[in-house]
């Protein structure tokens, strides 16, 4: 009799989770979802999910706390009780579990390498956060314009911060995290194995700036790249030279057929890249030039050359495992021999992209460091 009552319990036990699953297989997860992302700082999230023409689902992601700016999510799926989202424009992507009432979703944001639990609540309109109006679009600054900074502000970046962030926001524009052989790296379209004669600090010291440039309206990557090579040489001091040597490099080069996407016209020419996790790379209408530089600052271990003559802009998308040669050797995923794990980069970017990285060694032009001290006071 004892042993009846106990598979009675048993199978009345499976048959609640059962009826849970169904439950949450079957429940609309369309309305206003909220919940707070802390990296550092308590940033207010909200996800609003609605009915596409096609029948899916679509959604448009908010950061209210900085500012009322809509993000449309690049795809978003339920499978049963699982919700995936991705965010292509600033390399982000959500990974969550629904509870079995289908109020709250469980889950992980997960953006530049880095990952953190952002657990969302399906709210009433009478219960959502305000979301703030957006900021007026921004004209884009005359492209004859050769601006300079108003004010800049420069601190040391805090010893625990862990992102890292290059943007211009409106007319306003953040630099987060970067040393100094980053910075002269990305203003000069070089590698920072092309800095010589420059001191260790310039590798090892890490920095904040806040600026607006004295000219209005949002420069373009031309204009962003002149202001802060001025801004080099007025609180830093740079001065240089230039020389030539010869370094290996890579070239990229055209593979036999290209798969990459011509990028839409549209009137500024910013590039954008964005992680989502390490070898995980959105490139947003960029030129090849521009995504050589990229991978030269941000990936590689030696410069870039483009090689391909290809013209015009681009969007694809590039996954792949990376290894210790690859992100300075930080933060790397362990290593794995799973069978789905991505290709090495490699075979990654011929397979997935058409292009292909050779090493070589050739003469490039190197910056040679005359002279260069710590910021002056803001």
């Amino acid at each position: 009799m004892q042993v009846r009552r106990m598979l009675a319990v048993v199978a009345c036990a499976l048959g609640i989770g059962a009826t849970q699953s169904a439950l949450a297989q079957a429940k609309d997860i369309t309305g206003t979802w909220q919940g707070t992302l802390n990296p550092g700082r308590e940033l207010r999230t909200v996800v609003k999910i609605s009915k596409g023409d096609d029948g899916g689902l679509k959604a448009v992601f908010y950061s209210i706390d900085q500012g009322g700016q809509p993000l449309p999510i690049t795809s978003i799926k339920q499978d049963g009780s699982s919700v995936k989202m991705s965010l292509v424009m600033i390399g982000g992507t959500y990974d969550a579990k629904l509870t079995p009432d289908g109020s709250e979703m469980d889950g992980t944001w997960t953006q530049g390498g880095g990952s953190l639990p952002l657990n969302l609540k399906h709210v009433t309109e009478a219960a959502a956060w305000t979301i703030p109006a957006p900021p007026p679009p921004v004209v884009p600054m005359a492209k004859d314009a050769d601006p300079a900074y108003e004010v800049a502000t420069i601190k040391p970046t805090k010893p625990d911060e862990r992102g890292k962030m290059l943007t211009i926001e409106g007319e306003q524009i953040r630099i987060v995290n970067f040393s100094l052989a980053e910075l002269i790296s990305f203003a000069y379209e070089i590698h920072t194995r092309q800095l010589v004669g420059a001191p260790a600090w310039v590798d090892t010291d890490k920095f904040d700036i806040d600026a607006k440039p004295d000219t209005p309206g949002a420069p373009n990557d031309r204009q962003f790249k002149t202001m802060l090579k001025k801004l080099l040489v007025e609180r830093f001091q740079l001065k240089f030279h230039e020389d030539k040597k010869v370094l290996s490099v890579y070239a990229l080069e055209p593979g036999k057929t290209l798969l990459i996407k011509r990028a839409d016209a549209r009137p500024d020419d910013l590039p954008g890249f964005g992680f989502a996790g390490l070898g995980k790379l959105n490139v947003i209408r960029a030129t090849m030039t521009e995504f050589a530089q990229f991978m030269q600052s941000a990936v590689l271990d030696r410069p870039v050359v483009d090689q391909t003559g290809l013209t015009g802009r681009w969007d694809f998308t590039l996954n792949w495992t990376p290894d210790e040669s690859q992100f300075g050797g930080r933060n790397l995923p362990p290593p794995t021999d799973k069978a789905d794990a991505p290709p090495p980069l490699f075979t990654a970017i011929q397979e997935q992209d058409g292009l292909k990285l050779e090493p070589t060694k050739t003469e490039v032009a190197v910056m040679v460091i005359d002279k260069i001290e710590k910021p002056s006071d803001n």
